[in-house]
């Protein structure tokens, strides 16, 4: 089985439709992809009534550690009480809106044409930073989406470098239990965050993302040891953002590990 298990659409902050992505999934022969938006289950309204390879609606959770401040996105699958998750995860949804509201209104009084009644949200409501730079690009006021202008207004210092509280790790987890689903770490690689497994096995957490494109060769070893030692499936995927994203991975260009077959299988 070929499987891309984690993906992002414009239910989130993805460029291309759930549509367009099982379009991709197709032509690349996969036979299973997961639509892992950004605090959202939404797009579970929104699947295809049919297409010809499996389509899983899952969720990523943007989560911290509360003592650490480490970052640690946990994705879900198999969910059956979307409205558990939801509950967690729609007063950050809205923080995100106010945020990036905010920006864009820090970049009008510095001079910038933003209209935000013209412009891309997710699923129609929340404004993220990738919509804000893709109006900018769009309208010639900047030459590419993340290039020198977004890494010196929206990072390093710079006037649009601020963030929102994420929810708490175990949180998540414990949701996605709740919720009847498949708690799994994502890019723990990406995160340093492999010394939260043993706390998270204990709500039940299932499986470790594998494959992902930030996940190194010794990331692997330390994620596979993990996964041995606990007992964990092990999942991965492109996380593909479309021209949202910042590498140049497209769908089904990163496949789960096998054991991945029990989000696909639940």
């Amino acid at each position: 089985m070929k499987a891309d298990l984690h993906m992002h659409s414009t239910v989130s902050d993805g460029s291309d439709s759930i549509e367009q992505l099982i379009d991709q999934a197709e032509e690349k022969g996969l036979d299973a992809i997961a639509i892992t938006d950004h605090d959202t289950l939404s797009h579970l309204q929104q699947m295809p009534a049919s297409a010809n390879i499996s389509v899983i609606g899952g969720v990523e959770l943007s989560a911290s550690h509360r003592k650490t401040g480490t970052k640690a996105h946990v994705l879900g699958y198999g969910i059956k009480k979307p409205e558990i998750v939801m509950a967690l995860t729609l007063p950050m949804l809205e923080a995100r809106n106010r945020r990036s509201e905010e920006q864009a209104g820090i970049l009008i009084k510095s001079g910038y044409d933003i209209d935000l009644s013209k412009i891309g949200r997710a699923d129609g409501k929340y404004l993220y930073k990738q919509h804000i730079m893709d109006w900018l690009y769009k309208t010639g006021q900047v030459t590419e989406l993340f290039g020198r202008f977004y890494e010196n207004t929206f990072k390093n210092g710079g006037i649009c470098d601020f963030d929102i509280e994420y929810i708490d790790v175990f949180d998540a987890v414990r949701a996605i239990k709740e919720a009847g689903g498949l708690a799994v770490l994502a890019h723990a690689g990406q995160q340093r965050n492999f010394w939260l497994v043993p706390d998270l096995c204990e709500l039940g957490l299932d499986g470790l993302e594998l494959n992902h494109p930030s996940n190194s060769a010794e990331d692997k070893r330390t994620i596979s040891s993990l996964a041995d030692c606990f007992g964990l499936f092990l999942t991965g995927g492109s996380d593909y953002h479309g021209r949202f994203g910042q590498e140049p991975f497209g769908v089904g260009d990163i496949l789960s590990a096998a054991s991945g077959a029990e989000v696909v299988n639940n």
